[in-house]
């Protein structure tokens, strides 16, 4: 008879890499077709695996194969899968009611998150948020915000930005292939500007801040118009353009220009969020303070939610009834980020995320001085990441990268590729493994990329 436990995972799972069977199992194979005759074809997997249990560092399959998590389901659960204070918080209020709508008979965990919005969010001003249900609807309804509030249509973007799938948000996408390919035509008044990106940089990284910032001023004073602009749109590090840091100074130059020209600054923090770079919030390392911050992903552990905060007088612009949505805030994922958020704050992930960084950035930067495959290590915090490129140049190698990544895998290590060019290897690892796991996790990595 099956043990009960051993229906559970969580923190309690065994935290350990375990491979019982071949890469992918025949559990994964009989439920991979099964996905193939009901699943539509456009729905990608990373991995050929099927997941039965999740919690710490690890994800375990149907095949009792355990691997070392370094995507946290593309840096959702940061607290770790099925984390305690998500689990108890969450399933209190399933027993309570599953769902109202906000928009009916509002309730008291709707409040309570908003409220933790406006006290962890960059900026000492008075706040407010609206709740909604991922990543993708959060930009589009800050992008509606800031176009009520400033009464301008001009939404500017930069290169190799993402910001979801729905029909404006892939206009806001740089990248073509697989987010907006066939997928047109988009949504109108959107300008895409240059990012400062210091490996890229034609004249050198040392010039690549200045040289940008007075590249997107000038394009949209002369190409789109001041007075046209409602906002710019940015993640503070790009999250599946490549893990870019923009070069220090850009963005503060960028949200200052943003300032004087009645312009909002708005940061798309989805991806980079609720700790994952060190800090609350990735703005928080130049000291920015955006108008309006997008939210999702890590700040629900593993539940849909997503937010947009910013200030009061613009959140409030918008006429009653202008803004919501039948699941947005629904009550059990309130409860589940009101759990994330005291996870966070008694386990002091921030530290810990800058803790994981001093771990693992000094091997991968060993690791890119032993193989010239690696053209950069880059990142903050728990979202890292290694260019690679084909050795000598700085031409993008994504079958490497692909073939680096498939090497983890069977080895045991779930790892997550993207980039522009399909040539960056990001690592995600929740926040709350191991160091004996992150230190595995990168002798795996090091022993794939010996075999290309």
């Amino acid at each position: 008879m099956t043990v009960m436990t051993e229906l559970f995972g969580g923190p309690s799972l065994p935290q350990e890499r375990r491979l019982v069977t071949e890469i992918p199992g025949p559990g994964s194979r009989a439920l991979m077709a099964r996905k193939q005759a009901a699943v539509a074809d456009g729905l990608s997997t990373v991995m050929p695996v099927f997941a039965r249990r999740a919690g710490g560092g690890v994800v375990e399959d149907v095949d009792g194969n355990s691997f070392i998590d370094f995507g946290s389901g593309i840096a959702v659960t940061g607290v770790g899968n099925s984390a305690e204070a998500v689990v108890s918080r969450a399933t209190a209020q399933l027993t309570q009611f599953t769902h109202t709508c906000a928009m009916v008979t509002p309730y008291e965990g709707y409040v309570e998150v908003c409220e933790e919005l406006a006290r962890l969010t960059p900026g000492d001003h008075a706040k407010k948020s609206l709740l909604l249900n991922s990543g993708a609807e959060a930009v589009e309804n800050a992008v509606k915000i800031a176009r009520y509030h400033t009464r301008r249509q001009a939404v500017v973007v930069f290169d190799h930005g993402y910001h979801g799938r729905t029909n404006l948000t892939m206009g806001l996408t740089a990248k073509d292939m697989p987010y907006k390919h066939g997928f047109g035509p988009f949504a109108p008044e959107i300008y895409r500007v240059p990012l400062a990106y210091p490996f890229r940089w034609l004249t050198g990284p040392e010039n690549c801040a200045e040289e940008a910032a007075a590249q997107v001023v000038e394009q949209i004073t002369k190409q789109v118009g001041v007075g046209n602009t409602a906002a710019i749109l940015v993640e503070p590090v790009l999250g599946e353009g490549g893990f870019i840091v923009p070069a220090r100074g850009f963005l503060p130059r960028i949200a200052d220009f943003a300032r004087e020209h009645g312009i909002l600054f708005i940061a798309d923090e989805i991806q980079t969020g609720f700790c994952r770079t060190g800090q609350w919030f990735a703005c928080e390392d130049e000291g920015l303070v955006p108008d309006l911050i997008t939210t999702a992903k890590g700040i629900a552990g593993g539940l849909p939610l997503a937010a947009v905060t910013g200030r009061s007088e613009i959140m409030d612009a918008a006429h009653p009834g202008g803004l919501g949505g039948t699941y947005g805030g629904n009550p059990v994922a309130c409860a589940a980020a009101l759990g994330a958020i005291e996870t966070m704050r008694e386990l002091d992930l921030p530290a810990r995320a800058r803790e994981i960084e001093g771990l693992m950035r000094p091997r991968l930067t060993a690791l890119a001085e032993r193989y010239p495959l690696i053209g950069e290590v880059r990142g903050r915090g728990a979202m890292l990441a290694i260019e690679l490129v084909k050795p000598g140049t700085k031409e993008p190698d994504p079958a490497a990268t692909a073939a680096l990544a498939a090497a983890c895998h069977r080895r045991g290590l779930l790892v997550l590729t993207t980039g522009t060019y399909g040539n960056v290897m990001r690592f995600l690892p929740p926040l709350v493994i191991g160091e004996d796991l992150l230190r595995e996790g990168l002798d795996v990595l090091a022993e794939a990329l010996a075999t290309l």
